[in-house]
């Protein structure tokens, strides 16, 4: 099926929930699309296949622009270009000081830039502009100045042995590195990604998501500026079934790094499996716990656990999906959460003061819309939403359900949307072994002035990051990961530098040594 009849289908199926209500007129992103062909070896080429698809707006579900479509034959290209610049190219052989001098530039040229990559990752994913523009693409220089710190600190061990022997452990780059990017946070997870890769003198063929393929093209560009010697990083755009598949299964590639659904990460996992068994990281789905004691500061716990569900539209894969209030606390929690979300602004992310943009997609938007009529269908009480906003792009009102019992889907799946789910506890036993029944492990919240609660919550629950009295704080030195089946290994932070570094020891004799 085309993108033009699966968006006219999209839009009759969408029109079964519009309301009276309107998004208001929209504001011209203030940017221009210049870079829409897939990057291959320094140069913007477009597909062997002379192919294209569409990337939309998701504030109207019209095209933005047409990209080039890669698949088999673009990745080749670029995992050979990748492979010639580990192998024969100036990158691995640099001074480790020297690559981070190239990050630190690129670092720069990010801030000189800020406003345009806020603007074209708005227009392309439907995020608040603020939240892009102040947070998001600051982020961005913070995160590669940290990996250009890491740059020249990699470095082996001594290690004694039992014998005249002198042993050494060399940390040595694992050569090309295949990373697939999602499209909640398509410029984050790029440097999450591409930082610890290039700091520890790999080469990479990076896809992106096919929603949002703008950002990471014009951050590549950027990186030429800043130096980067052609074919270390290689940016192509293109589906997940051929691309995408066709890089995880790729026999040249020596590491795989995936962050999306886990569903999609098992097929990953598998194709890399299947073809040179290389390593695989991998950031999956969640279902995050975000529990409320009964000690809590209520309209503090509102405004966090508000935050913990709703920020960037509910998509995000550690989201406080599931909030867990003490019975004590729970009427109170509920009224003022409800009012809470009730008075969310909804509409033009681009406007100044509006907190949540459209969802990415017309699947996305579907997906979120079944969520919400299983949740009334399961007896769940609807406290507010459950409708979209306006009769074009795919917004959705800020949507609260009440009496959630832990059987139900919208207590069990990742919907990744603005729907929160208010569920009851009675004690700490309660709350933890309901807590970790899924089959998640990305992230909890615990809300509570008791220091003894908070230390037995943190170490029950079975999670990668745990937030006490915050959320969502990702400073570029925090490891992120899951347990269970929300992935495999873990980004940012030192931990991450391990991903893409190969230990080597080197044993020699030791002829009448001084000393042992």
């Amino acid at each position: 099926m085309t993108f033009a009849a699966r968006n006219a289908i999209a839009g009759n199926e969408i029109g079964r929930y519009s309301t009276t209500a309107a998004v208001e007129e929209l504001i011209t992103p203030p940017v221009q699309i210049s870079y829409t062909q897939n990057l291959i070896d320094g140069k913007f080429v477009d597909a062997a296949s002379g192919r294209t698809f569409p990337t939309y707006d998701p504030r109207t579900a019209e095209v933005i622009a047409h990209v080039a479509e890669a698949d088999g034959e673009d990745i080749d290209r670029a995992v050979s270009a990748a492979r010639k610049a580990f192998d024969e190219g100036p990158w691995p052989k640099m001074t480790p000081y020297q690559r981070s001098l190239i990050l630190l530039r690129f670092a720069d040229l990010v801030e000189k830039h800020n406003d345009e990559l806020a603007a074209l990752e708005t227009w392309n994913n439907g995020k608040p502009y603020e939240q892009a523009v102040k947070a998001e693409i600051p982020m961005i220089s913070r995160l590669f100045r940290y990996y250009a710190g890491w740059a020249d600190k990699i470095h082996g061990l001594t290690v004694p042995a039992d014998g005249n022997h002198h042993v050494q452990t060399l940390h040595e780059p694992i050569g090309v590195a295949g990373q697939i990017i999602p499209w909640n946070f398509p410029l984050i997870m790029f440097a999450w990604k591409v930082g610890p890769a290039l700091a520890c003198g790999n080469t990479i063929v990076l896809k992106t998501a096919e929603q949002t393929p703008l950002t990471a093209l014009y951050a590549a560009k950027l990186f030429h500026e800043a130096g980067l010697p052609p074919g270390v990083l290689n940016v192509v755009s293109g589906f997940g079934p051929t691309a995408g598949a066709a890089l995880a299964s790729h026999m040249d590639v020596d590491k795989l790094a995936f962050t999306g659904s886990t569903d999609t990460g098992k097929i990953v996992l598998e194709l890399a499996a299947r073809s040179n068994l290389k390593p695989v990281t991998l950031e999956l789905g969640g279902k995050s716990p975000f529990i409320v004691c009964e000690d809590a500061d209520i309209d503090k716990a509102v405004e966090l656990a508000h935050f913990a569900l709703f920020f960037n539209q509910g998509q995000c894969c550690c989201a406080g999906s599931r909030t867990y209030v003490h019975e004590k606390v729970y009427d109170e929690f509920l009224e003022k959460a409800r009012a809470r979300a009730i008075r969310r602004t909804v509409g033009d992310p681009f406007k100044k003061g509006v907190e949540q943009g459209p969802q990415i997609d017309s699947e996305q938007f579907k997906k979120v819309l079944r969520y919400i009529r299983s949740g009334i269908e399961s007896n769940a009480t609807l406290e507010c939403g459950g409708e979209r906003v306006g009769s074009k792009g795919y917004f959705i009102q800020p949507t609260v359900f009440s009496n959630v019992q832990d059987d139900m889907l919208i207590a069990q799946d990742e919907i990744f949307g603005p729907v929160q789910s208010i569920l009851k506890f009675k004690d700490l036993d309660d709350v933890i072994r309901r807590a970790n029944n899924t089959r998640y492990g990305l992230a909890a919240g615990i809300f509570t002035k008791n220091i003894d609660v908070a230390n037995r919550l943190t170490r029950a629950l079975r999670v990668g990051s745990v937030w006490v009295n915050c959320f969502d704080v990702f400073d570029a030195a925090i490891p992120f990961g899951g347990y269970k089946m929300s992935g495999i290994g873990r980004e940012k932070g030192i931990y991450s530098l391990k991903n893409y570094l190969q230990v080597k020891a080197v044993i020699t004799p030791l002829q009448n040594p001084a000393w042992l």
